[in-house]
């Protein structure tokens, strides 16, 4: 699968800049480079020494294109393991454009999205696992998901699995050997010890499977549906928690008749809040659709918000509640019950909302009073919302999958293993025992592409950005 071909791409985004690199990689990029270059002093870049910078300027023919930095990366130790050259030229869109035409012209190619990552993965740069994290680390709109996307950068993921297939290995070896004298039957696979193993690296498995739920959250963000009934404050405290004025405030029950999203990062996890209709009987055609919107949110929402007005009647608080309550079911959705308006109220009425709130919330449920308008007790709610996100397995350097790939790959080892375990206590023969192993095998060395096919691949990749 690995070429020689040269390939070239802006690596920097579109649009006009300061400056931008345009990235070659491949056997002879760097002569090719030597036929557009010219320095004040007339050197090559083929004899300048790796990693180093040089200035001068790019030409076509006679005709000077831009002044420019060209840095120079010779296998083994570049990128992608390949000769690689990187020139950082002015920002211009022209200049761009036709610095990539030239090189195009003298016989590279433009490349296709991330195969400079995927060079770096088939000449053993990088294992696959790492190759996809350099796209999360590109992604990571906060710090929660750019620290895990450089932990498994770093290989922290990819060590953990090699611990696994090395320990599963000496055991496959060990069964496929007993194979060789099966008969004389012989057995050299110490039964319990290889039940201990399976065991404990069924529990690893566990454990990183567990924590996607985490990482799905840190990479995507968590969904937070604020709902409720009409004109009990979801849109202030859309607006209090985004500190800006995102949704239109009216007094006019139904303003919000559609969703309205909006991202914001709280210490290094980001949030998606979404504003929505709020519920209650309607014929108008336009509101309904939007109350829809808001059930079909609440079913997506990690957490769910439901603002009360605590200046409502007790039989339309109860009813909000239920209709929430019957819509989240039996998940695992944090359900936060706000009363808001707390600014408005007194002591007696107070007790009536705690009254209803015992006798419609389980133990469960969050309850916290706030004000929107003044900002009362917002900060326990923000408090309430970080307790969903276990911060400390990310504090503490934990492996978190946030790969759905490697999700389905961990999924089909334990499955693998579950086989060979029950195999085990019910004393079948060492083929079956080994097929269950090279199974479980074949499904992690997957997640790091020592076993992978050209599709896989290519599915992988194809999200990359052109230029990495």
């Amino acid at each position: 699968m690995i070429n020689n071909e040269i390939i070239c791409a802006i690596s920097t985004p579109q649009g006009n800049g300061a400056i931008a690199v345009i990235r070659l990689s491949g056997v002879g990029s760097i002569e090719l480079c030597d036929k557009l270059y010219k320095s004040s002093r007339n050197k090559k870049l083929v004899d300048q020494p790796a990693n180093t910078i040089h200035f001068g300027e790019l030409k076509d023919y006679d005709k000077i294109i831009d002044e420019v930095l060209v840095s120079i990366f010779k296998n083994p130790h570049s990128y992608t393991g390949e000769d690689c050259v990187e020139i950082s030229c002015h920002g211009s869109e022209y200049i761009q454009q036709t610095v990539l035409q030239l090189f195009i012209k003298a016989g590279a190619r433009l490349a296709k999205p991330g195969e400079f990552t995927m060079r770096a993965f088939l000449n053993g740069k990088m294992d696959l696992s790492q190759a996809e994290a350099v796209a999360d680390l590109i992604a990571s709109a906060s710090a929660a998901s750019h620290k895990v996307a450089i932990q498994q950068m770093r290989g922290g993921f990819s060590n953990e699995i090699a611990v696994l297939r090395g320990q599963l290995l000496h055991f496959i070896s060990l069964l496929e050997l007993e194979l060789d004298f099966s008969e004389e039957e012989v057995e050299f696979a110490d039964r319990k010890q290889l039940n201990n193993l399976l065991n404990n690296i069924q529990s690893v498995i566990a454990k990183l499977l567990n924590s996607f739920k985490l990482g799905n959250v840190i990479k995507n963000g968590i969904p937070v549906a604020i709902v409720g009934q009409t004109n009990v404050g979801k849109s202030t405290l859309l607006n209090r928690i985004l500190n800006e004025e995102k949704a239109i405030v009216s007094e006019i029950a139904g303003t919000t008749r559609d969703v309205i999203e909006d991202v914001i990062n709280i210490e290094g996890v980001s949030f998606r809040f979404i504003d929505t209709a709020g519920i209650r009987e309607t014929t108008d055609t336009i509101e309904t659709i939007g109350i829809e919107r808001t059930f079909d949110r609440i079913d997506k929402a990690s957490i769910v918000l439901l603002l009360i007005d605590a200046n409502d009647n007790e039989k339309d608080i109860a009813i909000a509640i239920k209709k929430v309550k019957d819509r989240i079911g039996e998940s695992d959705k944090k359900l936060i019950s706000l009363v808001n308006k707390i600014d408005t109220l007194d002591k007696n009425k107070i007790r009536i909302i705690d009254t209803i709130l015992l006798e419609n919330l389980s133990k469960k449920d969050i309850q916290l009073k706030i004000s929107a308008k003044t900002g009362e007790n917002i900060e326990q709610l923000i408090t309430e919302l970080l307790s969903v996100v276990n911060l400390n397995a990310l504090n503490q350097n934990e492996v978190i999958i946030t790969n759905s790939r490697h999700f389905e790959a961990l999924q089909r080892a334990s499955e693998s293993l579950n086989r060979a375990i029950s195999g085990l206590q019910s004393n079948i023969s060492g083929d079956f025992l080994a097929q269950d192993i090279r199974e479980t095998l074949h499904y992690l060395g997957e997640i790091t592409g020592e076993i992978t096919t050209d599709e896989v691949l290519s599915n992988i990749f194809k999200n990359f950005c052109i230029g990495k």
